[in-house]
């Protein structure tokens, strides 16, 4: 009889033992599985640019493994709980490749846009253009310079001069602004989160003279969103405009490339000639034109 009772006592704590067995397993499944919903809902609204597709692919192959493996075993909790997350890793997979083939705009919190100021809203070339011609006695434009560089212009002998004349104290604090930068500016500052993004690192003596000129012409961009660097790669921004192509080669967001005479040959990025040309783009009520998907085709009716 006491033997009966002890025995039953036994099969009454293995049964509670298998009961909390459970329970902690069904947790840990619930947990490894859900913390992959935060990285679909962040994929969806900004993109995954941060994700390798290596690590996406390995932890793939993982699940898909590991919910065989509950097949052949009959394990159905490990077969639930991989099957979710083969679903869920699969998920950001596509979100991440359709949004970097696509390049849509994020969603969610304002996107980030950096600004050059050099040739995109300060007309550096007109000024130096100014500067050259009451210099030399020339009377030289943007238009006649043909799409050519001012270098490509100018006699050999006249670059050092010319150099000088950049590099003159208080050179940059007078530059005139580019039409209708300021307008359009204002208006993305109320849909996206602006930044001017200068490489004044060329030209260190013109850090307080752009700094003075952006109080005056721009004020509505505070000092915490004025960047002064010398590699644009390390701008952690969804947008960059930017005269000078050579920025774009680490940036890894979305380049706008500005027109001027010395990028006339490029071809490889988005590129606008004009102010009135971004605000169309960037300003649109639902999305930027030339960065959403094309539209599906519509078979013809009978």
């Amino acid at each position: 009889m006491a033997a009966s009772v002890e025995g039953g006592w036994r099969t009454q704590e293995l049964m509670l033992d298998g009961s909390w067995a459970g329970t902690l397993g069904t947790m840990a499944a619930l947990c490894s599985t859900g913390a992959f919903l935060p990285q679909v809902v962040r994929t969806w609204r900004r993109g995954g640019r941060d994700l390798s597709y290596g690590l996406l692919g390995l932890l793939l192959a993982g699940a898909a493994l590991w919910l065989g493996y509950g097949l052949l075993v009959g394990a159905a909790a490990v077969v639930a709980a991989n099957a979710v997350t083969f679903i869920l890793l699969a998920l950001v997979l596509f979100l991440k490749w359709r949004r970097e083939g696509t390049a849509l705009p994020p969603r969610g919190p304002r996107p980030r846009i950096a600004i050059d100021m050099d040739e995109v809203i300060a007309d550096t070339l007109g000024h130096v253009l100014e500067a050259y011609n009451r210099a030399f006695g020339e009377t030289l434009t943007r238009e006649s310079l043909g799409g050519r560089s001012l270098e490509e212009v100018i006699p050999a002998e006249r670059g050092a001069a010319v150099a000088a004349l950049v590099l003159a104290p208080g050179f940059f604090r007078d530059i005139p602004v580019v039409a209708e930068s300021q307008r359009v500016v204002r208006a993305l500052c109320a849909r996206y989160e602006v930044f001017i993004a200068s490489a004044a690192m060329e030209v260190p003596g013109s850090f307080a003279d752009k700094f003075e000129w952006l109080d005056e012409h721009f004020p509505s961009i505070p000092p915490s969103h004025r960047i002064f660097c010398g590699d644009k790669g390390v701008l952690d921004v969804d947008y960059l405009i930017d005269d000078s192509p050579r920025h774009f080669a680490r940036f890894r967001g979305t380049p706008i490339l500005f027109a001027a005479p010395h990028n006339r040959a490029e071809s490889r990025f988005l590129r606008v000639s004009s102010w009135g040309e971004l605000e169309r783009l960037l300003l649109e009520p639902d999305a930027p034109f030339a960065l959403r998907p094309p539209a599906p085709e519509v078979a013809p009716t009978a």
